[in-house]
């Protein structure tokens, strides 16, 4: 059974999709998305389950995809938002809690312009909450975020924690040594997993398995199958390619069975608990 990690949807009229907002690269993108988008896709690839990650940094979109999620059977999991600068969301996360099928939060550090923004003291009651209620975290931001979050890793060890997009190598840029060498430090946090999405978008246009391949062979020498899981990263994926295309690119960069299994199913199965798998 195959599960992607990581996708969205979004209805744009709700109106808190603030990163569309005069964003011509995202101008593919200003339109709805439900899962009617993406079913025969899935069903094609034979991914049963998909996990839903907040694209707004609202609570309300959070409350709009749980309602989402309890609609809709192949959504196992969803990711959501809360406010780490408003302690009073404590409550709203308890509430989140309470759904069968929330799993955690993710903030959009990738959008804040301070990287150290994590390590306020301000915002640390957000993480010992989310170790409190069993939540997990996902972790989004770029390569200079690297850093901040090794520290971050190290200094609450509890926090089930996933990386989102590998944060973010700069493939077009054909950058690796510096993303590679600190990566190396992240993936030394033994409850620290990694998502493989969000590749296909950071390449430059064209660009085939070939330019992928250093990337993805790091990522599986430094973390275990059992931390690795694929994502679709759907729609945004659609800026850069297919949702076959990327799985399809994936899987024959995995040439061992027991990878695969892993990789496209348990360790996201594992990780956000889902259950059935």
């Amino acid at each position: 059974m195959k599960i992607d990690s990581h996708q969205h949807y979004w209805k744009v009229s709700r109106g808190d999709y603030y990163w569309m907002e005069g964003n011509a690269d995202a101008k593919p993108l200003v339109r709805d998305f439900g899962p009617s988008d993406l079913d025969r896709q899935r069903s094609e690839l034979g991914i049963e389950k998909t996990v839903l990650v907040q694209a707004a940094p609202t609570t309300e979109e959070t409350d709009y995809l749980l309602e989402l999620a309890s609609q809709t059977t192949s959504i196992a999991k969803v990711v959501g938002w809360i406010d780490f600068e408003n302690v009073a969301d404590r409550e709203t996360l308890e509430r989140f809690a309470k759904h069968p099928k929330f799993a955690g939060v993710r903030p959009m550090i990738q959008d804040l312009p301070d990287p150290q923004w994590m390590h306020r003291e301000d915002v640390q009651w957000a993480y010992q909450a989310l170790i409190d209620l069993d939540l997990t975290f996902d972790a989004l931001g770029f390569p200079e975020h690297i850093a901040p979050f090794d520290q971050l890793f190290e200094r609450y060890p509890q926090m089930r924690t996933v990386i989102d997009h590998c944060l973010k190598p700069k493939i077009r840029d054909r950058e690796f040594d510096e993303w590679a060498k600190s990566m190396d430090s992240i993936a030394r946090h033994p409850h620290v997993y990694c998502k493989l999405s969000g590749l296909l978008t950071e390449a430059k246009s064209g660009d085939d398995v070939e330019q992928l391949k250093p990337y993805i062979k790091h990522l599986r020498n430094l973390f275990p199958p059992e931390r690795l899981m694929w994502g679709s990263d759907w729609p945004v994926l659609t800026l850069a390619g297919e949702y076959r295309e990327w799985y399809e690119m994936l899987e024959s960069l995995i040439d061992d069975e027991a990878g695969k299994l892993w990789i496209f199913g348990k360790s996201a199965a594992s990780f956000y608990r889902i259950p059935g798998f």
